[in-house]
């Protein structure tokens, strides 16, 4: 366990899976008020978080009373993406915040916890991808210190849909 600035960051267990798609239906559910279409409703089930626990890390943020307000997913690699690089970042996925009870500021504090985790590796950057027909997105990366090195025109998701990401990356001390 980590305290962070009033956030404790957990590794997420099994047992967490339904917390975490609750976490996400409830982001992409934010998302689509928002006009964005990115994330949909029912995408991602337990099983889904489940296998990000066993071949990377899921954390998740809670306040002090214990109210889980954030998480996300931590990679060692996206071929995806990214195709195949040398094991210099580490790719932060799905970053959420509850929106109902997450204090402001809640976003980047997760975002720093992931760049934290990842520079302990002896990793020296942090990367993502955002799609890119969400400009909100991209510039909340930009201002969280992340800049654009490529774009990844034609990613296809599970459902068969192909769509474009911006790929972004941050420089950390390690």
């Amino acid at each position: 366990m980590i305290i962070d600035d009033g956030i404790v960051f957990r590794a997420a267990e099994e047992k967490d899976a339904g917390v975490l798609v609750k976490l996400y239906d409830q982001a992409a559910r934010w998302m689509r008020k928002q006009g964005i279409d990115q994330w949909k409703p029912g995408e991602k089930d337990a099983a889904h978080f489940r296998g990000k626990m066993r071949d990377g890390e899921v954390w998740l943020a809670a306040d002090a009373d214990g109210q889980v307000v954030g998480a996300y997913e931590l990679w060692w690699s996206d071929e995806e993406a990214w195709g195949v690089q040398p094991p210099v970042a580490g790719y932060v996925h799905r970053l959420m915040v509850d929106r109902e009870t997450a204090a402001p500021g809640t976003g980047l504090r997760i975002l720093e916890h992931a760049e934290h985790r990842i520079a302990r590796t002896g990793r020296e950057r942090a990367r993502l991808d955002c799609v890119s027909t969400n400009p909100r997105l991209l510039a909340y990366y930009q201002g969280a210190g992340y800049r654009v090195v490529g774009e990844f025109p034609s990613k296809q998701g599970k459902d068969g849909r192909v769509y474009g990401v911006i790929l972004l990356e941050r420089r950390l001390d390690v």
